[in-house]
């Protein structure tokens, strides 16, 4: 199931309760503070100099306290009161907005010598509403965070997707707004320490080097995701084929026959992955079979 359809917006998901276990949580500091030490990592801000960074989705100011520690200024958005409300609490060095990144950034150009952003940008892909449309709401953001960056400058995304859809989505977004850059895969043949990070580039750089793991360019994950989609037509078509085979000689086996709530829930699925709007929630009447009436 596709993650972003489970869960409510980020401003619901985080009231008062959930932002303040969050901030308080030991383990959750931990392991966003390694997550943001290796985005500033991957963002090569030049040394002994004072950089002006974007923390996209800064929620209580856990990211922007690395910054400080760097030595660098800040400023801070996101969609979940509660969560700024922590962070004003806690008397974070940087300047905070309230603010839906799907309706992109009104900055001005140039603004900002880089930014990052951790276990954010998946949220984009939540259609919680008929207003909102993953595809859009990636290319507003995108467009609006590209012309805000100064070239050259890098912006690096540590992200959650639930599907090699959802990545393609995105990587397919960011380069349209003009971006290079790629995957960079942390640990990828581990369940626990895996991370995947997305290094976008305005200027010509080179993607860095991943821990234990690959690199990615745009093009290559492109290319890949082509080329899933295609093997992926070519055996539903060759299930169909066998099954309407199978149907014509009359030995249609049981594990042939498709369970219809699966079908739907697969469809389902399928229709979220590619941002579709409308697609009704799942419930335990989904695909129930009804009663006949005379």
């Amino acid at each position: 199931m596709s993650r972003p359809e489970e869960i409510s917006p980020p401003e619901i998901f985080y009231g008062d309760v959930e932002a303040t276990k969050y901030t308080s949580n030991t383990r959750v500091k931990s392991i966003q503070a390694q997550m943001t030490r290796r985005a500033l990592e991957l963002l090569a801000l030049p040394d002994d100099e004072t950089a002006f960074v974007l923390d996209i989705g800064c929620g209580s100011g856990l990211s922007g306290e690395l910054l400080d520690e760097e030595g660098h200024v800040w400023v801070g958005v996101d969609i979940a009161p509660s969560m700024l409300e922590v962070a004003l609490e806690r008397e974070v060095e940087g300047d905070l907005f309230l603010h839906d990144i799907g309706q992109g950034f009104g900055f001005r150009p140039g603004t900002f010598d880089g930014a990052i952003s951790i276990s954010v940008i998946q949220w984009l892909l939540n259609a919680d509403s008929s207003t909102h449309s993953p595809p859009q709401r990636l290319n507003k953001f995108f467009t609006t965070l590209h012309s805000s960056l100064k070239n050259p400058s890098r912006a690096i995304f540590q992200f959650y997707p639930s599907s090699d859809d959802q990545v393609s989505m995105i990587v397919t977004a960011a380069q349209k707004a003009g971006f290079g850059g790629g995957l960079v895969i942390d640990y990828p043949n581990s369940k626990k320490a895996r991370k995947m990070y997305l290094c976008l580039m305005v200027g010509q750089q080179e993607i860095p080097k991943a821990l234990d793991g690959t690199e990615m360019d745009i093009d290559e994950n492109n290319k890949l995701g082509m080329e899933k989609r295609r093997e992926e037509i070519r055996n539903e078509r060759k299930r169909r084929k066998d099954s309407s085979s199978s149907n014509k000689k009359g030995k249609r086996s049981n594990k042939d026959v498709v369970d219809p709530k699966e079908w739907i829930m697969k469809k389902k699925e399928l229709y979220r992955s590619r941002g579709k709007e409308g697609v009704p929630r799942d419930s335990k009447y989904t695909a129930r079979k009804r009663k006949t009436y005379f």
